[in-house]
């Protein structure tokens, strides 16, 4: 089984509209590599020319923030379901 990486709104037009994909994969970096070969456009829009992830871009694996985990060295199972959440910036 394949893990579920969930897309979020402003990114499904580079998933064909998908909400959601299932890659195989064994850590995170692992994914977001899979999902950048099987549906470009992804890797300039979650990491910046340095290579690192965007600062506006949070990863979670299983409701966990990758941040606080192994970053993009995160294991990720089968059946795991990895986040890609912007984020949201604005103020009154």
């Amino acid at each position: 089984m394949a893990a579920k990486v969930l897309i979020p709104t402003p990114l499904r037009n580079l998933a064909g509209g998908a909400s959601s994909v299932s890659i195989e994969a064994g850590t995170v970096g692992e994914v977001l590599n899979a999902l950048e070969a099987a549906h470009p456009g992804f890797h300039e829009r979650l990491f910046d020319e340095r290579g690192d992830l965007r600062r506006f871009v949070n990863i979670f694996v299983n409701g966990e923030d990758i941040r606080f985990l192994e970053g993009q060295e995160t294991p990720v199972a089968a059946r795991d379901e990895v986040s890609i959440v912007p984020a949201v910036a604005g103020g009154a």
